[in-house]
């Protein structure tokens, strides 16, 4: 299968193509891929040994591994969509995040909070209003990706985005979002199986961040990324189509409601998930996933109107004319 050339749009692969927020967006090309992942529980139990057996029993969703056909490139993010960029939008669109507009904020980091003495047993404070987009509970500077956003402000950002010049945004299918993660690999990260081969292309639950949750320091990859919370977007090496963050930083919503036997049942061509849920998919894992999680191929899954220390996006700009591949 071979990716198509298309009309009316500029750019290519090495050259991104940029929107009225400054947002930068990479051609992905037209293509078919397998999806999923087909590793039993003894396997996964070998390679990432200090995790309980549950924790592997319950990748289930993951299978079968299926042959997924994307038919039309697209433009997708080059990086998630940064604290500066969502602050444009709302400066511009007037809208408000669900965290403000209901009044009941969102969650973030207190040195104060223990997890072990709150009713959710949650590792992160909220939900409180103090904590926000604005307001994680930690620095951020506007290129570091925004967090506590919802679903449903992800969908608004798209649309406002889409009404505004005229190309149609929103939200990548999970299959989108996997086959561009993967950008042709197989193994379980972008970098190779080798969980610690992250920290060359991910910031992720690892030496820097585990001195502030000591409890789960089993689970910290060895190595050093040089942050313990969010990092700039795009401060390590990208995949091979030239995406960064597709691992960790920031958990980034896709637009499939979830459920855990639509692979079973997914069709060829551009799978669009299930018609209808109660939980949407956010994929790729964040600064404080362990790296179990952050596989290409993982799975998980919160209500729409869910806001969280760890949860962002990116975006997906459709090709205009583009043509169907064959």
């Amino acid at each position: 299968m071979s990716a198509l050339i298309f009309a009316d749009e500029q750019g290519s692969p090495s050259t991104p193509v940029e929107n009225s927020l400054g947002m930068k967006f990479v051609l992905v090309p037209a293509g078919e891929f397998l999806m999923g992942s087909d590793e039993s529980p003894d396997v996964l139990s070998k390679n990432y040994p200090q995790y309980e057996r549950r924790r592997v029993q319950e990748l289930g969703d993951e299978a079968p591994v299926h042959r997924v056909r994307i038919t039309q490139p697209f433009y997708l993010g080059q990086f998630e969509v940064t604290v500066g960029q969502f602050r444009k939008f709302l400066e511009a669109s007037g809208y408000i995040p669900e965290s403000v507009a209901d009044g009941t904020g969102g969650y973030g980091y207190n040195a104060n909070y223990d997890p072990t003495k709150s009713d959710s047993g949650d590792a992160f404070e909220g939900r409180n209003p103090k904590y926000s987009w604005h307001n994680p509970g930690f620095v951020q500077g506007d290129n570091h990706p925004v967090l506590n956003v919802t679903w449903n402000d992800a969908v608004a950002l798209t649309k406002w985005l889409s009404e505004k010049e005229g190309v149609k945004y929103r939200l990548p299918t999970e299959a989108e979002w996997e086959y561009a993660c993967r950008a042709g690999t197989r193994t379980r990260y972008a970098s190779g199986n080798d969980p610690e081969s992250l920290i060359k292309i991910a910031n992720i639950f690892d030496a820097d961040a585990k001195g502030y949750w000591s409890r789960w320091a089993q689970f910290a990859l060895s190595g050093h990324d040089n942050f313990a919370f969010t990092s700039p977007v795009g401060s390590f090496a990208p995949n091979s189509w030239e995406l960064y963050d597709m691992h960790g930083n920031a958990w980034e919503w896709v637009s499939d409601w979830y459920a855990n036997n639509y692979y079973a049942k997914s069709p060829l061509d551009d799978p669009q998930g299930p018609a209808d849920g109660i939980v949407r998919v956010r994929r790729g894992g964040s600064w404080h996933t362990w790296s179990l999680y952050a596989r290409s191929s993982y799975r998980n899954w919160i209500s729409p109107n869910s806001r969280y220390s760890l949860v962002g996006m990116r975006l997906l700009r459709e090709v205009q004319n583009a043509k169907r591949a064959t």
